[in-house]
């Protein structure tokens, strides 16, 4: 990702990022989550908002939705996020893309229905994530589908030699 927070390298077609400014003071810090005028935050309606953590070394996912937008403001800490595009009629069908954010760089990350995902700690202490979906969560019928973290449908291996 570039300073102004631009990503390098492939793209998977309807993820976006926004930089989330965090404004400094002798107080303490303030960083906008979202904004009514924000185009990614388009559908939010009725909010259904959680926090998440990770603890290091932890990984959260595969995790794909149907018909849910996923809109993940990665708070604190260090968080890798890698996304893999499973849409069968998506022009970049098959494609994996890494981002990294947290306490340092924190962005908000849209992730459109038929995208896996997995969101992993790779820092020294609890990190932590805001999901802000288009759709509230339905506890007797979950728009969410999972893969374990070594399957062979994604050509990804979360293992590196720091975390083994």
């Amino acid at each position: 990702m570039t300073p102004s927070g631009d990503v390098i390298g492939p793209r998977i077609s309807g993820v976006g990022t926004r930089q989330l400014k965090t404004q400094i003071d002798d107080r303490g810090e303030v960083c906008e989550l979202a904004s009514a005028g924000w185009p990614e935050l388009a559908g939010v309606g009725s909010p259904h908002i959680y926090l998440a953590t990770a603890r290091p070394g932890i990984t959260k996912g595969w995790i794909m939705h149907g018909k849910q937008t996923d809109r993940l403001a990665l708070i604190s800490g260090a968080l890798r996020v890698v996304l893999f595009d499973g849409r069968e009629t998506s022009s970049t069908g098959q494609e994996l893309m890494e981002l990294y954010g947290g306490e340092h760089s924190r962005m908000l990350i849209t992730i459109p229905p038929g995208v896996w995902h997995a969101v992993q700690n790779v820092g020294d202490v609890d990190a932590m994530f805001v999901n802000a979906p288009d759709h509230p969560y339905i506890h007797e019928d979950p728009d969410k589908f999972r893969l374990p973290l070594d399957t062979e449908f994604i050509p990804f291996s979360f293992i590196s030699p720091r975390l083994q």
